[in-house]
Formats: C-alpha cells, sequence, structure tokens
C-alpha cells in the first residue's frame, strides 16, 4: 500500500463556504492546502480520533474529529474511493473509517448534542445539521428560545445569519434548559467581547488601509481599532500573515497584516491592514500583566517593560500574540539599491517587494501573489514610452496583474531574480532568453529609426544617379525638384503671372528675375518633392530581385500540401492556424534547419541586387524616366493650350510671343485648384493695366514689347 494519498480539487467546508484545493494523507497525518490563501491545516496522526464517511451535495465527504474537539470537513470525492481511504485508515491511523448518512426526513424537532466544537442536531441517531460553534458570532436567549447570530460570509452567495431553537420548558427544579443551551453555545463560540483591560495600547497609528489614524488596543485574542469614524475587532485567528517592508526611501517602514476573513466598512473590504511608520519614531511600553503572566505566557518572547522603535515594537508584540513568523524582503536589491521597485498597479503608483515565495504590492489596492499560484510572468514593453516597461503575472486561475511604469534598469535585476525562483517567463527568447528581446526593446526608438533613415537615403542617392544621367542623355531637364538652382524661367513665371502683368515696361523684366529665386526655391521645396516621391514609389522594376522568404516562409511552402493532406477540407485561415502551431511546436534543430536556409536566400538576395544596382537597375530606370517625361510633355502641351486660351480673353496683346512661349505650363496639382482664380486675377489685372497705357501712346507700348 502507497505511505501517501493525493486529491486534487477537493473542497473544505470552513464557516460555511466551500474552499478548494489539495488534499494530502501521509502517515505522519493529514495536510490541506488552501488554493486561495495558501494557507496549510496540517493534522498530526496522533490527534486524529474519528473518521466519517458520508454522502453530502458535491458527491461524497470525509469528516474528521480531533481529540482536542476539532472538527474537519472534506467534500468532493468520488464513491469509488471510500474503499482506498477505509484501507489507508486502517493501515496508518488504526481507526475504522465509519459510513453515517444523514437524515433526510425534513422534521424540524428533535435533539441538540453538544460535541467539542460542533452542534449536532439530530432526529433519532441520525445528523440532520450540524453547526461549527467558531462560525457563532453572538447568542442570546429568551423564555423559551435561544437565537444564534453567524458571522456573515463574503466568499458564499447566500450567508445563514441567524437560527432559532424552541427549548420546551423542563420539570426539574434548578436547572434552565435555555440557560444550559446558551452556555454550551458561548463556552466554545467565536464571541468577541473586550473583557478586562487591553494588554498594551498604542496611540493614533497612521493606518493606510483602512485610511486614517486608529488607537490599537491588544487584547488576548483579538486587537482592536479605534477610530473617529470607525472602530474594527479583528481575532488574531483571521490573521493570515504578516509583513515588514521597508520603505524605498529607507525613511519609513510598512506594517501588513493580512487577513482572511477580511475586515468590511460598509460594502467595502479590507483583506489587509497596512500601518506605516517612521524609523525614527521611539517608544517605551509596558504590558499590563505581571511578570508572571508575562513570563508563562509568551515564554521569553515578549518582557513587561520594553522600548525601542515604534514600528518594532507593533511587530515584536503582533508576532507573539498571533504566533506567525513576519516575512521580510529577501536579497533582492533594486538598481538604485532599495529593496522593492516603484511601479503602478490600476492608476495608483505603489511600491513591488519580491519576497522569497511570492510578490506582495503596497498599498493601493494591496496585492499578495504567491509563486505557487503564478502560471507565468511577462516583460512587456511600456504602453507610453520606451524609458519604461510592465511586468505581467498571470495565475492558475487567470487572474492577471500589471505592473506598469517600471523603469528599465530595474529590468536585469527583477529577471535575474524571476529567473533564480525558476518561475515560467512566457517571452523568453530562443537563445539569449529574455535578455536578448529585451536589449532589443530596451533601446529607444531612434535607433531603429536611424537605420531606416539610412535606407531611405541609400535609396535616394540612387535616384538622384539616375536621373542625372537621363538627364544628360536626353538633353532636357525632368527633375526639376533635385537642381532647383540650375532650371530655366519656365517654372518660376508659371507663378509670376501676377507679377509679370502688373508691370508693362522692359524695367518689369528685371524686378521678376530678382524675384525668381526666392519663389522657385520655395515652390521646389514645399511642393514638387511631395509629388515625385510617391512616382517613385509607385514604380516597380518587374526585373528587380525578389526579397528573401523567411524560415517560417520557407517552411510553410514546403509544408501546405502536407498539411492539406492530413486535414481535408481545411480553409485558408484554420491552415495558417494549423501552420503556427506546428512550428511553435517544431524542435530547435528542426528550426535551425530552415534558419540555414533563409540565410542562403538572404545571401542570394543581397549578391542579385549589388548585380542589379550596377547594371540592370539605371538601364530600367531610364526607361521609366522616358516613360514619365512623355507624359508630363502631354500634360504641358495640355496646359499650354488651356493658358492661351485664358489669355486671348483677358485683352493681354501687349505680351511677346517669345514670352509666352517661354513661360512654363503649370502641373496637374496646379492646373484644378489654382486655375480659375489666377485666370481671372490675370484678367482683372491686365484690364487695369489696358485702360492706364493705351489711350496716352500706343508706340510706347509697341517700343516696351520690342
Amino acid at each position: 500500500m502507497a505511505d501517501t494519498l493525493e486529491f486534487n480539487e477537493i473542497y473544505q467546508e470552513v464557516k460555511g463556504s466551500m474552499n478548494d484545493g489539495r488534499l494530502r494523507l501521509s502517515r505522519q497525518g493529514v495536510i490541506f492546502k488552501n488554493s486561495k490563501t495558501g494557507k496549510v491545516d496540517n493534522i498530526q496522526a496522533s490527534e486524529l480520533a474519528e473518521g466519517v464517511w458520508r454522502r453530502v451535495a458535491l458527491g461524497h465527504g470525509l469528516k474528521l474529529l480531533t481529540k482536542n474537539g476539532h472538527v474537519y470537513k472534506y467534500d468532493g470525492f468520488r464513491e469509488s474511493e471510500f474503499d482506498k481511504l477505509s484501507d489507508f485508515f486502517k493501515a496508518h491511523y488504526r481507526l475504522e473509517l465509519a459510513e453515517k448518512d444523514l437524515c433526510v426526513k425534513g422534521w424540524n424537532w428533535g435533539t441538540v448534542r453538544f460535541g467539542g466544537q460542533l452542534l449536532s442536531f439530530d432526529i433519532g441517531e441520525q445528523p440532520v445539521f450540524e453547526i461549527p460553534l467558531s462560525n457563532v458570532s453572538q447568542c442570546t436567549t429568551g423564555k423559551n428560545e435561544v437565537t444564534l447570530e453567524f458571522h456573515q460570509n463574503d466568499d458564499a452567495e447566500v450567508s445563514l445569519m441567524e437560527v432559532r431553537f424552541y427549548v420546551p420548558p423542563t420539570q426539574e427544579d434548578g436547572v434552565d434548559p435555555v440557560e444550559a443551551f446558551a452556555q454550551n453555545v458561548l463556552s466554545k463560540a467565536d464571541v468577541i467581547q473586550a473583557t478586562g483591560d487591553a494588554i498594551c495600547i498604542f496611540r493614533e497609528l497612521q493606518c493606510l488601509t483602512p485610511r486614517g489614524r486608529y488607537d490599537i488596543r491588544i487584547y488576548p485574542t483579538f486587537l482592536h481599532l479605534h477610530g473617529k469614524t470607525f472602530d474594527y475587532k479583528i481575532p488574531y485567528t483571521t490573521v493570515l500573515r504578516l509583513f515588514l517592508l521597508p520603505h524605498k526611501d529607507q525613511r519609513q517602514m510598512f506594517f501588513v497584516i493580512s487577513l482572511d476573513p477580511p475586515i468590511k466598512q460598509g460594502q467595502t473590504r479590507y483583506h489587509f491592514l497596512i500601518l506605516l511608520f517612521s524609523k525614527d519614531e521611539d517608544i517605551s511600553l509596558t504590558l499590563n500583566m505581571n511578570e508572571e503572566e508575562v513570563e508563562k505566557r509568551f515564554e521569553g518572547r515578549l518582557t513587561k517593560n520594553m522600548s525601542g522603535s515604534l514600528y518594532e515594537m507593533v511587530s515584536r508584540v503582533m508576532k507573539a500574540l498571533v504566533n506567525r513568523k513576519i516575512t521580510v524582503p529577501g536579497n533582492f536589491q533594486g538598481h538604485s539599491g532599495a529593496q522593492c521597485i516603484t511601479c503602478s498597479y490600476k492608476a495608483s503608483s505603489g511600491l513591488l517587494y519580491p519576497l522569497e515565495r511570492g510578490f506582495i504590492y503596497v498599498h493601493k489596492p494591496p496585492v499578495h501573489i504567491r509563486f505557487d499560484e503564478i502560471s507565468f510572468v511577462n516583460f512587456a514593453r511600456g504602453t507610453t514610452t520606451t524609458r519604461s516597461f510592465d511586468f505581467e503575472i498571470e495565475t492558475k486561475q487567470g487572474t492577471q496583474y500589471t505592473f506598469s511604469s517600471i523603469e528599465r534598469e530595474e529590468y536585469g535585476k527583477l529577471f535575474d531574480f524571476v529567473n533564480a525562483k525558476k518561475l515560467n517567463i512566457k517571452n523568453r527568447g530562443l537563445k539569449e532568453g529574455m535578455k536578448q528581446s529585451y536589449d532589443e526593446y530596451a533601446d529607444s526608438d531612434e535607433d531603429q529609426h536611424d537605420a531606416y533613415l539610412e535606407r531611405m537615403k541609400e535609396e535616394g542617392k540612387i535616384r538622384e544617379e539616375n536621373a542625372n544621367d537621363s538627364s544628360d542623355g536626353s538633353g532636357e531637364e525632368t527633375d526639376e525638384s533635385f537642381n532647383p538652382g540650375e532650371e530655366d524661367d519656365d517654372v518660376a513665371e508659371e507663378f509670376d503671372s501676377n507679377a509679370s502683368a502688373s508691370s508693362s515696361s522692359g524695367d518689369g523684366d528685371s524686378d521678376r528675375d530678382e524675384k525668381k529665386p526666392a519663389k522657385k526655391a520655395k515652390i521646389v521645396k514645399d511642393r514638387k518633392p511631395r509629388k515625385k516621391q510617391p512616382e517613385s514609389k509607385k514604380g516597380k522594376d518587374p526585373n528587380a530581385p525578389k526579397r528573401p522568404m523567411s524560415a517560417y516562409m520557407l517552411w510553410l511552402n514546403a509544408s501546405r500540401e502536407k498539411i492539406k493532406s492530413d486535414h481535408p477540407g481545411i480553409s485558408i485561415t484554420d491552415l495558417s492556424k494549423k501552420a503556427g502551431e506546428l512550428w511553435k511546436a517544431m524542435s530547435k534543430e528542426k528550426k535551425e534547419e530552415w534558419d540555414r536556409k533563409a540565410e542562403d536566400a538572404r545571401r542570394d538576395y543581397e549578391k542579385a541586387m549589388k548585380e542589379y544596382s550596377v547594371g540592370g537597375k539605371s538601364e530600367s530606370s531610364k526607361t521609366e524616366r522616358s516613360k514619365k517625361k512623355k507624359k508630363k510633355q502631354e500634360k504641358q502641351m495640355k496646359g499650354k493650350a488651356e493658358k492661351k486660351g485664358a489669355a486671348s480673353r483677358s485683352l493681354s496683346s501687349t505680351k511677346s510671343p517669345a514670352k509666352n512661349t517661354s513661360e512654363s505650363f503649370k502641373s496637374k496639382e496646379f492646373v484644378s485648384s489654382d486655375e480659375s482664380s489666377s485666370a481671372e486675377s490675370k484678367k482683372e489685372d491686365s484690364e487695369e493695366e489696358g485702360a492706364a497705357s493705351l489711350p496716352p501712346s500706343s508706340e510706347e507700348s509697341a517700343s516696351g514689347s520690342d
């Protein structure tokens, strides 16, 4: 027979709710680990007194009773597992696993039996229901009635808050059955009563959650938070963990108390009690107990008179009363030397502490994540800047936590810590791990942009050389945008029509020549490149070498038919998804084979590009340039005809034919938008000029035109 038995997805009944976890039975005892809180219940084999197997709502359940009266209930077993459990109990615990069924008659009268911390309502020999007395928050009595009130359970969808028992009167003298019932309940109930004096009191402590300043009164079984508006009573049994965390400024300390169940303020639940202390604040403390009681109760962990830092005194007293160790940061040290990392969570800035067995974030909202509940972590780009990154944690239950705005200098330390803890990193690279991917990511965007600009500059140089070659061969200027200072008067006069029309004398020509360079430079820089650049991108040489395919595309082309044959009728989308899954699952050695093929294809492409840039590219570019030149000439001729028609209608007869032929024609982008307005303004100016210049003498205008 095996020495251990393990069961997954077992539910433990605690205060009316079912908490899932893992149950392990061994020779030493029974261990249950709560999946939600990580709390471990350990029952020694020597403490077990009785084991009961019974049918419950979730299948079958196991109830264990200990010698000191505690009851533990575990549900979620299958009926077939009874024999295995029964044999294990006989062999290792020397107990008979008894089978007892619950009574389902539906009667509401019976007998109440108190056993340990359990109230059992029985009909005959069969129990109807059981109430753990630790769930009782208050017990009140009436004439023949006892009322039990229960703690509210936030994890349960429906909570039972009150049960009333009618106790019939008896003929026995001197014994009140109602009072006897109530005393049995109160002796085991979790009723908080501030009887007697507090052991010690800490005045005006700064509390972050719940926010405010509170007096903390320490009682033997609970602590009492007394504030100006709210009071809280926290039993020590609800304290799950204690944390003592140094602030990043090294001048303050956080003391964090993890609670389960949480304390409530209206509809708000506080799972963590966070106190903030200054390291410089000291206190002298005297316990409200004599020295013998202190020694007997705390066994040297506390003394009657103590002094020291306030945070040390609070943490020391809490550790002794709760009987739990205090968790402090481990050996992690950030970039600035602090034991925490500044980050943001849910739009609030705080501190993330990497611990030896988990992460804790303070303070709003506080979050504690254990390593054993983490599925994987992820290092992601910052959403707004490359100066920071995001640290994502996803738990096995599917909950995701994103800690953003972490300085990129913290990456190395955090990655080494996560790697040392052997947590699964989702975006780990192939060879260098996350470091390689982060090195590329950590660089600013300017580096990648510079590389892109360098490539564009090279392409621009090649286009400019080709343009010069084509202009030398044809004897005409075709690329005005690349040589703005060496152009003829055509382009400038295209936009100087208003200026030329305003002067009818020969002096106007010299003035117009002085204005040409400024307007010509503006036209070339602002408007011409915008038209030419998209044209160069649109023209693609069919003779140019094709870009090489990646390793994945090479593999996909070779494997496409095989995937189709293995999955008949598969769609293109599903085929792509299936190929991605196969590629992801492929071994590293097979991927390296395709990487080598892709590298060979890239070398061949670079070689072909060199040959193409030397020979074939210049010839093909000249051919394309000549085609563009013909199209441009056709547009110019069309624009010239339209301009002549407009000029004849505007009475500009003083212009010589030579000037009309030397005047440039508008390109397409100016003809459509500016033609009508420029023509109208030209017409008005010419009419005014004619009215002013024709009456005095026609000989002067004729001589001016000569």
